[in-house]
């Protein structure tokens, strides 16, 4: 057979079974079209571990069962039939599974996975990383023939993959990679701009971006804009809590400084200029890769506090940050220590008396860099008042220290620290809980037990994750199951959260934000009833 002499009949099977495994539940359901490209990753995958072992097979020098050619050629059918049976079933049962998921979140159920399109998107994968596995194959050949003139054939032959191996990295995370992220980047730019155009400056020249302010509008990009003119009023906010003043709020666009420390320093103005050092509160908000604050955060601590907030962010890309996470965070990290530093250096000068709480605010890309953005040192002798960080991306940084030393007998997914000090955890649900008083000095980690942005490794690929022990997180399907290498690109392709609801991965919601900020920053005089309000009002405003 033909199939047969083209591919490794071991590797077809070992595939098929790989394919089958990545339509079984994972932390967020799938579109057809990801599933597609996942289920065509994963047959690549199994084919390649399968060719591997009939190259090892072989190598050991392994003799071969005494079968006939019939024998051999009906042994090849059958596993094939086998492998095709995997794939009707596993399309199948895919539909069960993937309602698992959306049950748990609430969403509707699907009648069917549309198995045509899946079958046709993972084919199409699997070829084109086959002709890719080839080509390295031939890379290989060629250079092994052509040392092996002057050195051993294994010699040769380790040198051909190394070869093969510098050509692929330096093509596709050099050439590609850097072109790719130029040419978005500067999509982005272009979009953000004309989209900002829209969006008209404050009425009133006194407020940022005004006629009267520092920054000017025509350099606050599209994201700023919306930050800056889409929150809520005073009138709005007195309506749920009875007083208010107007909420402040300072965006520094991209194109407003050249660099991130002249951002700083103009943010810093801006804030001495609207009074911001006299509000309450004090929020350094560290965006995500285009700029973007969420607005649930936001909006839902200036109504705790009655408006009497001051808020102030400095944009540092044009990228989401699924891109800017690929791309080098310097600039990011640069622009979020910048601000910081030029804030907090300003704030430790004023009476203690005098001054607001500070606190720090990042989701995802933003919380990593918000983290990065000071060191414990730095500030031990005049500390802020804390920081709350949601959806802190990939397991990295001070999170994963925590959740790895946390307290015996908590889970992974709302680990308690040290009895909950100084840092504490909660989710959509509630949580922040701790056997010790919280100090002055607090943490707070925002997390859904279903956000693949934070609890995705790649050690998953080879390891079980410890939140899959029991008790699991509310919103994580019972279905799911740890398969070695499976359920690593079954994570790798949930950090495309499109499909998650609200409240679910890491779609944050205003009520989510709340419940973090009456337990970090413990505003007065909020009861049932006023919170009932609060929570009705904040569903009002557009989260993206």
């Amino acid at each position: 057979m033909r199939l047969v002499n083209t591919f490794s009949i071991l590797g077809l099977l070992i595939g098929s079974i790989c394919f089958a495994l990545s339509l079984t539940p994972s932390l967020i359901p799938r579109s057809d079209v990801m599933q597609g490209i996942l289920g065509g990753v994963a047959f690549f995958v199994g084919y390649v571990f399968g060719v591997f072992l009939s190259w090892l097979w072989k190598y050991l020098g392994i003799p071969n069962l005494p079968i006939s050619t019939w024998q051999r050629r009906l042994f090849d059918r059958s596993v094939l039939a086998v492998c095709l049976l995997l794939f009707l079933v596993s399309l199948w049962q895919g539909v069960k599974w993937q309602n698992s998921i959306r049950a748990l979140m609430g969403m509707e159920q699907v009648g069917t996975v549309e198995p045509i399109t899946i079958a046709v998107i993972s084919l199409l994968m699997f070829l084109v990383l086959w002709c890719l596995g080839k080509g390295f194959q031939r890379i290989v050949l060629l250079v092994a023939c052509y040392v092996e003139q002057h050195v051993p054939e294994r010699v040769a032959m380790l040198v051909g993959v190394l070869a093969a191996v510098l050509l692929y990295w330096a093509v596709f995370n050099g050439v590609l990679l850097k072109a790719g992220l130029h040419v978005i980047s500067s999509t982005y730019q272009r979009l953000d701009n004309s989209y900002a155009k829209s969006i008209p400056p404050p009425a009133d020249p006194n407020l940022p971006g005004g006629a009267n302010s520092l920054i000017k509008w025509d350099d606050i990009g599209n994201q700023g804009r919306r930050f800056l003119t889409l929150g809520p009023t005073a009138e709005e906010i007195k309506e749920v809590a009875g007083s208010a003043v107007q909420p402040i709020r300072v965006f520094v666009g991209l194109d407003s400084a050249v660099t991130p420390m002249k951002s700083a320093q103009l943010a810093l103005e801006e804030l001495k200029r609207v009074g911001a050092f006299q509000r309450e509160i004090l929020l350094v908000a560290t965006p995500t890769g285009a700029g973007w604050v969420d607005p649930g955060a936001v909006n839902s601590l200036e109504f705790l506090y009655r408006g009497n907030t001051a808020t102030v962010a400095a944009q540092y890309s044009y990228l989401s940050s699924p891109i800017a996470l690929m791309a080098d965070d310097s600039e990011g990290l640069e622009s979020a220590r910048a601000l910081f530093k030029v804030i907090y250096d300003y704030w430790t000068e004023l009476p203690e008396d005098e001054r607001p709480r500070v606190y720090l605010f990042g989701l995802s890309l933003g919380a990593q860099l918000s983290e990065d953005s000071f060191d414990f040192y730095d500030i031990i002798d005049d500390p802020i008042d804390g920081a709350l960080w949601a959806g802190p991306p990939l397991g990295v940084g001070m999170w994963s220290r925590i959740v790895r030393n946390r307290d015996p007998g908590t889970p992974a997914w709302l680990p308690e620290f040290k009895g909950g000090e100084v840092v504490r955890f909660g989710n959509q649900y509630g949580g922040y809980i701790g056997r010790e008083p919280w100090g002055e000095f607090r943490i707070a980690f925002l997390q859904h037990a279903s956000d693949p942005i934070v609890f995705f490794s790649v050690r998953w690929a080879l390891e079980r994750p410890d939140w899959l022990n029991h008790p699991r997180g509310p919103d994580v399907s019972p279905d799911l199951q740890w398969y070695p290498l499976v359920t690593g690109l079954q994570l790798l392709a949930d950090l495309n959260v499109g499909l998650a609801p609200l409240s679910f991965g890491h779609r944050y919601t205003p009520w989510g934000y709340t419940l973090a900020w009456l337990a970090l920053t413990e505003p007065e005089e909020w009861d049932e009833e006023a919170l009932k309000r609060l929570k009705a009002q904040l569903k009002t405003y557009n989260v993206r």
